[in-house]
């Protein structure tokens, strides 16, 4: 039985060595938080007392008469010290203080760091754990624990865990690692620090491992928050520790570390405790690599990426009110060893309201399946541009059989499995939508892999961020893919979709190609399949509205959506269908109809012409039609060179569908008179749910004279629900979600067909289901606003983030936006808000037709007339030569980029392009 620990007395001068309080004023460290105890040593330190600094909130909580429901035992890295979870110790009182369960926070200074002794002893991993140890048991921990960890700090923490189970309750983790992959060199600025005759230099003689770590926070800390990390570590004896934390790295198997580095790993993936990981993707040491290692071992945990955050993430994100909402969801109060229960999983298989029974689930691909020995065509592409063949040429389309399409998918599916690809691994797809991308997907869903798809339309910036955050496994790519992953490090085994030459595929790191694959496919058996709450995919948003976040679908997500498609238009056998919309281009043999992609870039849809989506009509002799909004700008746009063959075949088609954004009566008349006996449709949806609802040219026409502001987007598909939360004062969407008429606010859906969740976005899949109905149905908080009519129609007026809160309340900007659109010369606006909240003042940016020369002031009869158009008071109106819009559809314009241009112009900087 070890001692208690003793207090050293506040008062007396701290000896040689020996911890010590920080100094009065460092920004954000209450004093009274800070502790000195003296601790019975284990290990090397056995027969030794040592004395420890820490923060401990318990004292604060005492004075409020709190007993805590557990304690954080919070453990920096290297070279920080306690100083790192300031917020949290304070946050715990604070939270207490508000009514809120009252957590103790013991944030320790490890020895030899921070202001704890410096004992001259070298402390590899296995020690510090038993430090560790000591030090709560001389503190006489008893019940819950939640560890804490950064850095190094992460895998010590994580060995007190593993060594004491019948205290923890959670793990809670920022950048950390506690295993590293055979054959990968450790990260660059640890292999540096750590080289011979470099590493004292770095670490101990000098700041410069320091001063580097702390230059890592985004943006830069303050100047006395970075010298209050440096405060510790003033002379070259006070520094030891940093070097020896980096000299104690287990890089290979002949470290001394190394044997309890993989004992902790080993503890880690056998533990059942709820888990959270806050993680800076940004961080050049613990980068995404060790999170996918992590979230391996802990496939329950709760993820959040914190994009464009880093190493300092502490110091750059709001963590510790991250931390406390997740021990109120995770971690039950008074709950001894027992984890609280997790919520239930985003994706429970629970019908939409007044759905009914779910319908028996039938995988997305076994239509394919009931047509493999049909030589009917399937899939028709038009898009070969790199052979030299465009809609207009002599030569025939590629056009692939379901018998031909089915064959390749088994063929590649038991070829990736035979590779060891197993269910829910990643698959990361570089391909153009076609034949080729068709096979991968569905031969990916056959075997339960996960299939990635991020838009090439998000530039490599964007396409980078994607396949790194979802970390995937295997990457297949055309070569433009798989250079890029070479050049920016993207993670996966790499498979070419085309076979390369032999010195390229060893240059590019690319492991196999695809016609091998199918090859060792064509003798291998095939895994079962995947049921319906089997993760399916993660589709990334467009990034219009933030950078892109990975959407997650289950099969019976997947499968729920073709149903939902196919009985609402009407889709049969016969149907066929021309998608020049990515999304839904791979819905064709999920449908049992063939389909056409027609000659394009689809990732940038305003290459679509006229005379591309006539021919892929012709081609497939199509019923039904489906673009994105800009597609069907350049559509109409082009609409002069049609041939009298191509309007004939233009006559021909049944339905015309385009999604992404909101589209308006005047382009959905113009492309109806290229489609004279097509019903014109435009259904209201997102990456999230596809398809909510629907309305057609005809009920917008009869709506024109109606008072709703906004874009009409229709009912409710099906048994898909939609409510609104209405908008406060404060322009924040905190109404109780209801179907009530003319109410401005929020939109939240409900769908068999919503995702699952966001990957590894914790937070925001929890702001998404912020105060939802409680009716046993997924729930969707999408971020836009609008409205409901009395007949139950949806009218979207903008987006959250984009209501001008005026004096006289918020507002919307879509409707005045549609008003000043009637006016001559005006081809697209946008209103946006100028001044401080709750006094913005309205302004108008309008891209003119023609163009304007410059950007600036509209001239005074553009402006006058524009006035004149809107109910809504404008400080101002602006012409631009482009509205600045989002890549994936050019049509989301981005108000929020506008609204900080037009404060700069009209402050008097000379204006530029937005």
């Amino acid at each position: 039985m070890t001692s208690p620990a003793v207090d050293a007395g506040a008062g007396a001068p701290a000896r040689s060595g020996r911890a010590q309080v920080p100094p009065p004023g460092l920004p954000g460290l209450d004093p009274r938080f800070s502790r000195i105890v003296t601790v019975p040593g284990r290990g090397t330190d056995a027969g030794a007392s040592r004395s420890w600094h820490l923060l401990d909130s318990q004292p604060a909580l005492d004075e409020l008469g709190l007993t805590p429901v557990g304690t954080i035992l919070a453990v920096h890295g290297n070279p920080t010290w306690s100083y790192l979870w300031r917020s949290v110790v304070s946050g715990s009182v604070e939270a207490a203080r508000a009514g809120a369960p009252a957590w103790r926070v013991i944030a320790v200074d490890q020895l030899e760091m921070g202001y704890s002794e410096r004992t001259g002893i070298r402390r590899p991993l296995a020690q510090r754990v038993q430090d560790l140890g000591a030090l709560t048991d001389a503190l006489e921990l008893d019940g819950d624990v939640v560890t804490l960890g950064h850095d190094w700090g992460g895998v010590v923490s994580l060995g007190w865990a593993v060594d004491h189970p019948e205290h923890l309750a959670g793990v809670m983790m920022l950048n950390t690692a506690i295993h590293h992959p055979e054959g990968v060199p450790i990260p660059a600025p640890l292999r540096l620090a750590g080289a011979r005759g470099v590493l004292a230099a770095s670490t101990v003689r000098t700041t410069a491992f320091l001063d580097t770590t702390l230059s890592l926070a985004s943006p830069a800390l303050d100047p006395a928050v970075r010298d209050a990390y440096r405060a510790p570590y003033a002379s070259a004896d006070r520094r030891d520790g940093i070097g020896g934390f980096v000299a104690d790295i287990p890089v290979d198997d002949r470290h001394e570390s190394f044997a309890e580095l993989e004992r902790i790993a080993a503890g880690v993936a056998a533990l059942t405790v709820p888990a959270l990981m806050l993680w800076g993707p940004r961080d050049p040491i613990f980068g995404d690599r060790y999170l996918n290692d992590l979230v391996t071992r802990l496939p329950h945990a709760d993820v959040h990426r914190f994009e464009g955050a880093g190493h300092m993430i502490a110091e750059e994100r709001p963590v510790a009110d991250a931390l406390f909402a997740w021990l109120g969801e995770r971690v039950a109060e008074h709950s001894g060893t027992d984890a609280a229960p997790a919520a239930a999983a985003p994706g429970a298989p629970a019908p939409a309201s007044g759905a009914g029974e779910p319908a028996p689930f039938t995988p997305i691909f076994r239509a394919l399946q009931t047509r493999a020995d049909d030589d009917g065509t399937a899939v028709i592409d038009m898009t070969r541009s790199a052979a030299g063949t465009t809609s207009n040429s002599t030569t025939e389309p590629l056009r692939v059989s379901w018998r031909q399409l089915n064959t390749r998918v088994r063929q590649i599916a038991a070829g990736l499995s035979a590779m060891g690809v197993e269910r829910g691994d990643r698959v990361s797809l570089l391909v153009p939508p076609g034949p080729t991308l068709s096979a991968i997907v569905y031969a990916c869903l056959r075997i339960g892999a996960v299939v990635v798809v991020a838009d090439a339309g998000l530039g490599v910036k964007g396409l980078t961020r994607a396949v790194r955050g979802a970390w995937p496994d295997v990457i297949i790519g055309e070569l433009p893919g798989l250079t890029a992953a070479r050049v920016l490090g993207w993670p996966g085994l790499r498979i070419s979709a085309s076979r390369l030459p032999r010195l390229t595929a060893a240059a590019l790191g690319v492991a196999t190609c695809l016609a091998d694959v199918a090859a060792l496919g064509a003798h291998s058996d095939l895994p079962d399949e995947p049921g319906a709450d089997d993760p399916a995919a993660i589709l990334f948003t467009s990034g219009s509205t933030g950078p892109a976040k990975g959407v997650a679908y289950t099969h019976g997500q997947l499968a729920a959506l073709r149903d939902v498609l196919a009985a609402h238009f009407g889709v049969t056998a016969d149907t066929g269908l021309v998608t020049g919309f990515a999304p839904f281009a791979l819905l064709g043999p999920a449908l049992g109809t063939r389909s056409a992609t027609p000659d394009m870039d689809v990732s940038a849809p305003r290459t679509l012409t006229a005379a591309s989506v006539a021919a892929a009509v012709r081609a497939s002799d199509a019923r039904m039609v489906f673009l994105s909004p800009a597609a069907v700008l350049n559509v109409v746009a082009t609409a002069e060179s049609l041939t009298d063959a191509d309007r004939e075949a233009l006559a021909r088609v049944d339905a015309f569908l385009s999604t992404g954004a909101p589209v308006g009566a005047p382009l959905l008349t113009s492309i109806g008179a290229l489609m004279p006996n097509a019903t014109a449709h435009t259904p209201y949806g997102m990456t999230e749910c596809l398809l909510v609802t629907d309305v057609t040219l005809d009920e917008i026409t009869a709506a024109t004279d109606a008072a709703d502001s906004g874009v009409l987007v229709g009912a409710p598909i099906g048994a898909n629900r939609v409510r609104i939360s209405a908008l406060d004062a404060d322009g924040r969407a905190t109404g109780t979600p209801s179907e009530d008429p003319g109410v401005l606010g929020e939109v939240l859906i409900s769908a068999a067909h919503l995702k699952d969740h966001y990957d590894r976005l914790w937070l925001t899949d929890r702001a998404a289901a912020r105060d939802v109905p409680d009716e046993g149905a997924r729930w969707h908080r999408t971020g836009d606003i609008g409205h409901l009519d009395a007949s139950g129609r949806l009218w979207i007026e903008g987006r959250l983030p984009h209501v001008i809160v005026t004096a006289d309340g918020p507002l919307a900007p879509v409707g005045p936006e549609q008003q000043i659109e009637r006016v001559d010369g005006v081809r697209r606006a946008a209103v946006v808000g100028v001044g401080p909240h709750r006094l913005r003042q309205a302004v108008a940016v309008v891209e003119t037709a023609p163009a304007a020369s410059r950007p600036g002031l509209a001239d005074p009869a553009l402006t006058e007339a524009v006035r004149a158009a809107t109910s809504t008071p404008l400080a101002a109106v602006l012409a631009v030569p482009a509205l600045p819009t989002d890549i994936r559809h050019n049509s989301k314009i981005d108000r929020t980029r506008l609204s900080e241009w037009a404060e700069r112009v009209l402050a008097g900087e000379r204006p530029v392009a937005p």
